[in-house]
């Protein structure tokens, strides 16, 4: 069994359009037998976006994360010890702080964004 973590457009499209995910991704996401993980910062990230219009979701969005059998990961101390020491490659917050659990958890982040495959983390896409 496998752990990952998903970025923002990759949890976006895994729950709304999962014909926008990379064949790897995809094949990630839907073993059963991986764990998948969601951070409360990009729920964080995605409510701010919903509410200031920059973000549209189907209605339920957020209820289906839990139905899909992904699991939370909350945002813990040593995230943002991890954090605090990372090179400003990235300049999108939530972004960092998926780039720090992912090195703090060990666990491979599943997401498009070439930027955060400049940290010394494994990414997935």
């Amino acid at each position: 069994m496998a752990s990952y973590l998903l970025d923002t457009c990759a949890l976006i499209w895994a729950v709304s359009d999962p014909g926008k995910l990379s064949k790897e991704a995809y094949r990630i996401i839907d073993e059963d037998e991986n764990r998948i993980f969601v951070s409360h910062a990009t729920l964080w990230e995605m409510s701010i976006k919903v509410t200031i219009g920059k973000l549209i979701v189907k209605k339920g969005f957020f209820e289906q994360i839990g139905d899909l059998g992904y699991e939370m990961i909350a945002t813990k101390e040593a995230h943002f010890s991890v954090y605090r020491k990372l090179p400003l490659i990235h300049r999108d917050p939530f972004d960092r702080l998926l780039v720090a659990q992912s090195l703090c958890e060990k666990i491979p982040l599943v997401t498009c964004d070439p930027e955060t495959s400049k940290y010394r983390i494994e990414t997935v896409w």
